[in-house]
């Protein structure tokens, strides 16, 4: 099978936004808490040893997202919340020595550093369009899927290339009024993708999407 370009368990609020405003080191997901849109995820036995950790629905997507991932793609604002040049390497993401990634992420940024390697993932930072980015994943992953990890604007940019095969996006039941907007409606994609929902126990719907 020819490999896929996927986003995978991307949340946003009913309104549509995938992110609020002023990301920070203290904030990640701007004015919003990560809960806000991910909480479901955290919820499930994949990311929680609690005895209360739920087993249906969201946690089968959060345990299929690995599966057939060969790289990873995301934009700088989901690496970190530096801004400009680099001026040392002192940031080395969010996740610590051992990133969740297994596998080559490629980070787009208008300002590039030499890569960063962290236990078994890699990172490179490219000052690249969609396409090329694209190309330098497929490669990386050696006839695997390529996962397009977020955030809004990165998702958006490969949206309007043409490039994104299928989507996965949870959309939380708030609101959250300003910040980093994927969509006015989920059926904004109905024209170039075919799209089914499933509603989770949790409370968030499942919006799938599979190009036409």
């Amino acid at each position: 099978m020819t490999p896929l370009l996927k986003v995978q368990c991307f949340g946003v609020s009913a309104d549509g936004f995938g992110a609020g405003e002023g990301q920070s080191l203290e904030q990640p997901f701007g004015h919003v808490g990560p809960g806000d849109l991910l909480g479901w995820a955290m919820a499930t036995s994949a990311r929680s040893s609690s005895d209360s950790a739920t087993r249906g629905l969201d946690d089968y997507f959060m345990r299929d997202m690995a599966h057939g991932i060969g790289a990873e793609i995301m934009g700088r604002n989901k690496f970190g919340p530096v801004r400009g040049p680099w001026l040392d390497g002192e940031w080395q993401g969010w996740w610590g020595d051992e990133p969740p990634f297994h596998t080559p992420v490629f980070v787009l940024t208008h300002h590039e550093r030499a890569p960063l390697t962290l236990s078994d993932t890699t990172f490179h930072f490219m000052n690249a369009s969609p396409h090329d980015a694209l190309a330098a994943a497929m490669a990386a992953a050696n006839g695997l899927d390529v996962r397009l990890g977020g955030g809004v604007s990165t998702v958006r940019q490969f949206l309007d290339a043409g490039l994104v095969d299928t989507l996965h996006v949870t959309v939380a039941p708030i609101e959250i009024g300003r910040g980093e907007r994927l969509w006015n409606s989920p059926d904004d994609l109905n024209d170039r993708y075919h799209h089914e929902t499933v509603p989770s126990a949790s409370g968030v719907i499942h919006h799938l999407f599979w190009r036409r």
